[in-house]
């Protein structure tokens, strides 16, 4: 009798609607032993999906081929909302690549379900080819996100410039939705930016542009003028102007977020023009809380029209050499100062400079010295006066120079005791 009713229980299907009594239901006794053995084919589609999720896609289409459920499962349009496409050249890459067959499949079969796309490209010119014929495809999809990515040198320049946009107009035209895009290192020009903003004013809230040399002034300031959603904002200090600052500080505008620039050299001696302070005041005034983050990469002839007058920098970063001079005017002019890397100074030492920045610079919680010398008494007086807000310490040894006070084997016991916690310099591989 006990042997028939736990038979019976074991042949009663269950009624529990829960995630573990999903995987029992799934279980079915094997013939030759008393195991119970999991029926992969009959998991729940949700739970496919969930581990589908985690696989490579070559492995994902490998794992469809199990079963029909699984064929099923690969194809659910959940599984296709977020897509990086890895396009490289086998002779010229050691990344791996989506292959061609599952690209023409995915075009096929899933573009209305792409949303957040993203294409990583190394250095080959057919590459950078290869994602425009993709993009150019994409005529039934509304994407939210799009990022193009070079992972060495910047490929995409090398396309004929009708060709590139051409492709993306086509995603401009067809996505009505697109808040976030990524297209640094990219021949985009005025008018396609206008084509952008003509179908997704409303909801662009980010647009990454470092390094697009055919887009002007006017051009970005068309975006500002027209996409009052944007709160994330990359670009070259040359597409950089007091009307730019001014249409991102309109009423109609909302506050922005993060705001980076970078400053580079294009040729030695090259001229920077100046932003009047009234415009980063306004700035400042509409946006209290945003980052401005500024990458350098000048020659110490270059920084002329820098640092004159205050400027609400928030994290500062030095790619080159930069001057005393120069540095002495961040600690004047830049009170909003949260983070500063200087990777080169030269041979002298950096003391007053640091000195003035630690009291100037009260929000100031990271900084990183590389090829300069500061004194290491100068140091410790830094840290003392920064305290335990300085999350982030990093300089390397051959920055302190001993003196009279501290020695090398010394400074780091004072330095700990300053911040709160075990400090000690970087150092060099030695490799």
């Amino acid at each position: 009798m006990k042997r028939r009713l736990s038979r019976d229980r074991e042949d009663r299907p269950s009624s529990c609607k829960g995630p573990a009594d999903s995987c029992k239901r799934v279980r079915q006794p094997a013939e030759d032993s008393g195991d119970v053995l999991p029926d992969w084919a009959r998991l729940p589609q949700e739970m496919l999906l969930h581990i589908f999720q985690y696989l490579p896609l070559l492995d994902r289409a490998f794992a469809s081929q199990v079963c029909r459920g699984w064929n099923e499962a690969f194809h659910m349009p959940e599984l296709w909302r977020c897509f990086e496409f890895e396009l490289n050249q086998p002779a010229s890459s050691y990344l791996k690549a989506t292959h061609p067959d599952l690209i023409k499949q995915i075009i096929k079969r899933h573009s209305n379900h792409l949303q957040y796309v993203s294409f990583k490209v190394d250095s080959s010119t057919e590459s950078a080819e290869a994602a425009c014929d993709i993009l150019s495809q994409l005529v039934n999809c509304s994407l939210k996100t799009l990022g193009l990515i070079s992972t060495a040198r910047p490929s995409f320049m090398e396309l004929p410039k009708s060709h590139f946009i051409s492709a993306l107009t086509v995603v401009f035209v067809n996505s009505k939705s697109l808040s976030s895009l990524k297209i640094d290192d990219t021949p985009v020009d005025d008018p396609s930016l206008k084509v952008l903003v003509a179908n997704n004013s409303d909801t662009l809230k980010l647009l990454k542009m470092s390094s697009c040399p055919h887009v002007s002034p006017a051009g970005i300031l068309c975006v500002a003028d027209q996409c009052h959603g944007l709160r994330e904002l990359a670009l070259n200090y040359h597409l950089l102007s007091d009307e730019l600052l001014l249409a991102l500080s309109s009423e109609k505008h909302v506050h922005l977020e993060h705001l980076r620039i970078d400053v580079v050299s294009e040729n030695p001696g090259q001229q920077f023009h100046t932003i009047k302070k009234s415009s980063w005041d306004a700035m400042v005034r509409h946006s209290p809380k945003f980052n401005l983050v500024m990458y350098f990469f000048l020659y110490e002839d270059e920084f002329g029209p820098f640092f004159r007058d205050e400027i609400p920098v928030t994290h500062l970063y030095f790619g080159r050499s930069v001057s005393k001079e120069v540095l002495g005017r961040v600690g004047m002019n830049c009170p909003r100062l949260v983070e500063l890397v200087v990777c080169a100074n030269g041979l002298r030492p950096l003391d007053e400079e640091l000195i003035r920045i630690a009291e100037r610079c009260q929000h100031l919680s990271a900084i990183g010295l590389g090829e300069c010398e500061v004194s290491c008494s100068a140091f410790v007086e830094f840290v003392k006066m920064c305290g335990r807000r300085l999350s982030q310490l990093s300089i390397m040894e051959e920055v302190l120079i001993p003196d009279h006070k501290y020695s090398l084997d010394e400074i780091h016991w004072e330095v700990s005791k300053h911040l709160g916690r075990v400090w000690f310099p970087d150092m060099m591989p030695t490799w």
